[in-house]
Formats: structure tokens, C-alpha cells, sequence
């Protein structure tokens, strides 16, 4: 069972890294409908917002609990975050939170943190909040997933990354919901877990990537099949090691 300071340092670095994943997957799913269905796209934009604010209240929450580890490491937001934001919104007219970003950039930490009883509580109805919405944009994911593969609607965006982003988000709440239950979360078994998915789930970002690229860009095809067919081989290491360590621990 996680200590009540580690609930709160784990809830809150876990909402950095994946509530700006939502609302950037509600911004691409935005900007991927016709005109025909401009009510999905009104739907994503709200989702877009919910999550803005979700990361908002989350930032507040963060400064001097999280980890240095992870603000260092690159997984709450990059060197390229804000240009790529300020070129997305230039390029759509989508109204994206850039102060978000500024916010997040300039969290600090402190190191080790006392319990705090009342950020805990404010940290578990953040998690109420969270896993709610998750579970709606969830629908809404499966929803367009299932009307896309039945030809009722086109988008932009491949069905695989309706897929991918879908994984994402379930992930996320299982998360949460572990979290939630004070549950251990990095287990040997689940570290093999976590590197099958995300293995995979780069591998898939480097496929999206290729096949985006202009059809003349023949180095960068390559690269980006190279590195998808490594984030493979890796997931399918991974897969036999996850293999041999259930046989042994059952």
C-alpha cells in the first residue's frame, strides 16, 4: 500500500505526463472531421477544455511535491513543447493553452515531502474528477472508432490512432484507479507490462510518422520505419522476458 505522500507525489506526476497526452489527443481528433460531423469536433474541443483545466488545477497542485527525476526527464513537457503548440495553433485557429505550458515549465521541487492531509484529499477528488472524464472521452474514443471502421464517418486521423489513443487513455484510468486504491504500481511483472505498451506504442508514433511524410522525403521514411521496427523488435524482447518471469512466479 502506497504511504499517503506517495499517493499525492505519484497522482500528480502521473496527471502531468497524461492529461496533457488527453488533451492533445482531443486536439488532433478536433481537426480531423469533415464538415459533416462538426458536432464530434465539438465534442473534442470541449474534451480539449476539460483537459486544459484538469492540467491547470494539477500544475497548482505540483510545485515543490513532484519528483526532480521527472521534472528532469523530459516526460512533463520539452524543449519543443511550446513552438510545436504556438505552430498548431497558427496553423488551425485552435486557441491552445500555451500559458499551461509556461506553468509546467516552471514547477520546482523540493525533494522529499511530509504528509499533507489536506492535499491529499484535494488529490483524491482530483482523481474522482480525472477518472469521470476519462471514462467519457473513452466512450467518445470507442464511439468514433466504431463509426470510423463501419464506414458511418471519415476523419484525418487512421483508425490504428483512434486505436492508439484510445490504449492511452484506458491506460491512464487504470492507472488512476490503481492509484486510487493505494496499490503499488511498479512491480516486476508491471515494468515488463508498461515496456511491452509503450514499446509499442512508439513504434506506432514512428509508423504515424511515416506515413504522414510526403512520399518524396525518402531518407526520413526510413528513419522512421527504422525506428519502428526497433520499438517491435523491443516490444516482442520484451514480450518473452514477461513470458519467463509469469512461469517462474507462478
Amino acid at each position: 500500500m502506497t504511504s499517503d505522500a506517495e499517493f499525492v507525489r505519484q497522482s500528480l506526476e502521473v496527471h502531468l505526463f497524461f492529461a496533457r497526452i488527453m488533451k492533445e489527443h482531443s486536439f488532433f481528433l478536433q481537426i480531423g472531421f469533415t464538415p459533416k460531423d462538426s458536432n464530434f469536433s465539438g465534442q473534442a474541443d470541449a474534451f480539449r477544455r476539460e483537459f486544459d483545466a484538469l492540467l491547470r488545477e494539477v500544475i497548482s497542485l505540483s510545485n515543490g511535491v513532484v519528483s526532480p527525476s521527472v521534472l528532469q526527464s523530459g516526460e512533463v513537457i520539452t524543449q519543443y513543447t511550446l513552438n510545436a503548440e504556438i505552430a498548431s495553433a497558427y496553423y488551425t485557429g485552435v486557441q491552445i493553452q500555451t500559458k499551461l505550458t509556461q506553468a509546467a515549465a516552471g514547477l520546482m521541487s523540493r525533494g522529499m515531502m511530509a504528509a499533507n492531509p489536506m492535499l491529499e484529499q484535494r488529490v483524491y477528488i482530483l482523481n474522482q474528477k480525472a477518472m469521470k472524464l476519462l471514462a467519457s472521452i473513452i466512450q467518445f474514443k470507442t464511439t468514433i472508432l466504431t463509426n470510423v471502421l463501419s464506414c458511418k464517418m471519415f476523419t484525418a486521423n487512421y483508425p490504428l490512432l483512434i486505436d492508439h489513443i484510445l490504449r492511452e487513455a484506458k491506460f491512464y484510468l487504470r492507472m488512476i484507479q490503481r492509484l486510487q486504491n493505494r496499490e503499488e504500481i511498479y512491480a516486476e511483472i508491471e515494468a515488463y507490462e508498461q515496456e511491452i505498451f509503450w514499446n509499442r506504442i512508439m513504434a506506432e508514433h514512428s509508423k504515424f510518422i511515416r506515413g504522414l511524410l510526403d512520399p518524396s522525403e525518402d531518407e526520413l521514411i526510413l528513419a522512421a520505419n527504422n525506428f519502428g521496427n526497433e520499438f517491435d523488435q523491443l516490444t516482442n524482447e520484451a514480450n518473452h522476458y514477461l513470458r519467463l518471469l509469469s512461469m517462474f512466479t507462478k
